[in-house]
């Protein structure tokens, strides 16, 4: 009598992993990923719009665009509020099946640990432990509850995430270390405890410690130090997590294929571009008074009478228009609608950077970029000379560029390539290598059959 092998999949979630790390800088000195890469598959993995690690990762685990999901960021706009948002936690993507969903409808069993956004926690078929936007350990970040207890007997306080825009970095560096060793902890015990069929954790501290440190490593970054002492940083952790992923592929069997994937990938920061300050220079955004300090949005005093158009800041920038019967105080007619966001998109990829050189920014239309947008779409989604400029929407610099992010220390960008590697004990998975994010959600089905 023949016995069908029991497929299961483990999913090993990088945040912000870029392939110039893993599958070149890095690749002969981490030895469990470059037995991976020697004898699987690897590739890099183009990423969604825009490239956030939410919406990100829920496009990874559901197929489907952040059009077809309706959340184009962190934040989401509340209705046609000038000012008020909301953050996009789990119940964003409450109406969305995840890979885990349609997996559970046959029986199978998952353990997910820090896929974001998984806060609150909500019920699946096996358990879960909530990701970075958990305020902290206090909260109930386990389903079922009772998981919440045996982490903390077995690591102490669970830690979710750190403080990355810091100066105070020697401090940050234990605190990532430590979080990520815990991490792996957690992971490897569920992985010989439970039963599942389908695994999948995030490691988000890939991400923090490389906008922390990216200055120091890269000698193409504008704001490099050679020889600085923070310079193998990066490299220090990316072993940390080699040994990691060395004890969980130990765990597994033959029948298991391996994913090793990121929501996006990361490069050197140039600067910012400070949207609203280009507004209120070109006339689109008017104030009643220009701030003696530098403040959001939400706190300046707009004169909304008058103003045509307004910023949100960010790894992207999102354009909004004030639009007549839409904003409560808006000024643009219908007939105007269209012929302005041209105008603003033509005079956007016209600017050049801040040495007068001209730069790769692309200004989309929000229907252009997905096949069924849903929720609260910005007029305009810009990225800024391909990315390597963040979007600052505070005002008060007095000038368009920065050398630095308005919000914090930040040294790294997010970039349009991920990576993608998978992997089995007994043989080379036959996944494909030009793939996008939106793949991976058929992949891992795929791996059951």
């Amino acid at each position: 009598m023949l016995f069908r092998r029991k497929r299961k999949v483990l999913v090993i979630g990088l945040d912000s992993t870029p392939p110039r790390l893993l599958f070149r800088d890095f690749r002969d000195k981490l030895p469990n990923f470059g037995e991976m890469m020697d004898s699987g598959v690897c590739a890099p993995l183009r990423t969604i719009h825009p490239p956030i690690t939410i919406p990100a990762w829920m496009a990874m685990c559901t197929g489907k665009d952040a059009g077809e999901m309706g959340v184009y960021g962190f934040r989401t706009r509340k209705g046609n509020s000038y000012t008020e948002f909301s953050l996009s936690f789990s119940h964003a993507f409450s109406g969305v099946r995840k890979v885990w969903d349609e997996l559970g409808e046959q029986g199978k069993r998952s353990v997910l640990v820090g896929i974001p956004p998984s806060y609150p926690v909500y019920p699946v078929n096996g358990k879960m432990v909530s990701c970075f936007l958990c305020p902290d350990s206090t909260r109930d970040y386990t389903y079922p509850s009772s998981l919440k207890g045996e982490i903390e007997s077995l690591v102490g306080e669970y830690t979710f995430d750190v403080v990355f825009r810091t100066e105070e970095r020697d401090k940050l560096i234990a605190q990532a270390f430590e979080m990520t060793e815990k991490r792996f902890k957690v992971v490897e015990h569920l992985l010989r405890k439970e039963r599942w069929d389908f695994f999948m954790f995030v490691e988000i501290g890939v991400d923090r410690i490389q906008h922390a440190f990216w200055k120091y490593y890269d000698p193409e970054h504008p704001l490099h130090e050679p020889g600085h002492r923070y310079k193998d940083v990066i490299f220090d952790y990316y072993k940390l997590l080699d040994d990691g992923v060395g004890r969980l592929l130990s765990v597994v069997d033959k029948d298991t294929t391996v994913l090793v994937v990121s929501d996006h990938g990361a490069k050197a920061m140039k600067g910012a571009f400070c949207i609203n300050e280009w507004l209120i220079q070109k006339g689109y955004l008017v104030l009643k008074e220009y701030p003696n300090e530098v403040r959001s949005l939400e706190n300046l005093d707009v004169d909304w009478s008058r103003t045509r158009a307004w910023g949100w800041g960010g790894y992207y920038g999102r354009i909004f228009i004030n639009k007549k019967g839409r904003e409560a105080q808006g000024v643009v007619e219908e007939k105007d609608y269209e012929p302005l966001r041209d105008e603003l998109k033509e005079a956007l990829e016209g600017e050049k950077d801040k040495f007068g050189s001209p730069w790769k920014t692309k200004v989309y239309r929000p229907e252009e970029l997905y096949r069924d947008p849903k929720g609260e779409l910005p007029d305009l989604m810009v990225y800024f000379d391909d990315l390597s400029y963040r979007s600052a929407g505070t005002v008060g610099h007095g000038k368009l560029f920065l050398d630095e992010n308005d919000t914090g220390p930040d040294d790294a960008v997010h970039d349009w390539e991920g990576i993608f590697l998978a992997w089995r004990k007994d043989g080379r998975p036959n996944v494909g290598d030009d793939l996008s994010i939106l793949d991976v959600h058929r992949i891992i089905l795929e791996a059951f059959r």
